[in-house]
C-alpha cells in the first residue's frame, strides 16, 4: 500500500534564502533528529543541486542499526520545486516532493512523501505499528529546528 505524508510549514525568508537551505544535501542533518544518526556519505560540492544528483547516507531508525540509503535528485524547478527519489534503500518506494511558494510572509514549503514498505502485508502492520509515528516524529522535530532557523523578523 502507498502511503503519503504531507505538511506545509511558514518560513520567514525571501525564496533565495529558502531554496539554498533546502536544496542542499548538507543540512540534511540539521533537521534530522540525531537519534537517527543520519550521516551524509557523498562528497557532494557546494551549491545548489542538479536532475541526476546522487546522495548516499546512512541513516538508524531502529535500535541504532545502521542502514544504507541512496536517493536520486528526478525533478529540479529552480526555486519553485525538486524531487528526490529513493534508489536503493529500506523502503519499496519513497517520492519526496519539495515544493516552494512564496507569499506575503515568505516562503510556505510544501513536502509530499509518497511511501511504500517492502513486505505486504507485514510491511502494512509495521507501517502501523512504528513506521507512520517515526516519520510524524521525523517531521515533527524537523519544523521546529525549521521554525528556529527561519525565525519570522520584528517589527
Amino acid at each position: 500500500m502507498i502511503y503519503q505524508l504531507k505538511r506545509t510549514q511558514q518560513l520567514y525568508c525571501d525564496m533565495q534564502s529558502a531554496w539554498d537551505f533546502f536544496s542542499s544535501p548538507h543540512n540534511l542533518s540539521r533537521i534530522t533528529p540525531k537519534e537517527m544518526g543520519f550521516v551524509v556519505l557523498s562528497d557532494l560540492p557546494e551549491g545548489d543541486i542538479y536532475k541526476g544528483m546522487i546522495i548516499n547516507y546512512t541513516v538508524s531508525p531502529v535500535l541504532g542499526i545502521p542502514l544504507k540509503w541512496q536517493t536520486q535528485i528526478t525533478e529540479v524547478n529552480y526555486q519553485k520545486s525538486f524531487t528526490d527519489f529513493q534508489k536503493k534503500g529500506p523502503y519499496k518506494l519513497w517520492r519526496h516532493h519539495h515544493e516552494f511558494i512564496p507569499n506575503q510572509n515568505g516562503v510556505l514549503m510544501v513536502d509530499t512523501v509518497d511511501y511504500e514498505l517492502p513486505f505486504g502485508i507485514i510491511g502494512n502492520m509495521v507501517h502501523s505499528l512504528m513506521v507512520k509515528k517515526k516519520l510524524e516524529h521525523i517531521f515533527d522535530y524537523r519544523n521546529q529546528v525549521l521554525e528556529q532557523i527561519f525565525i519570522p523578523l520584528k517589527h
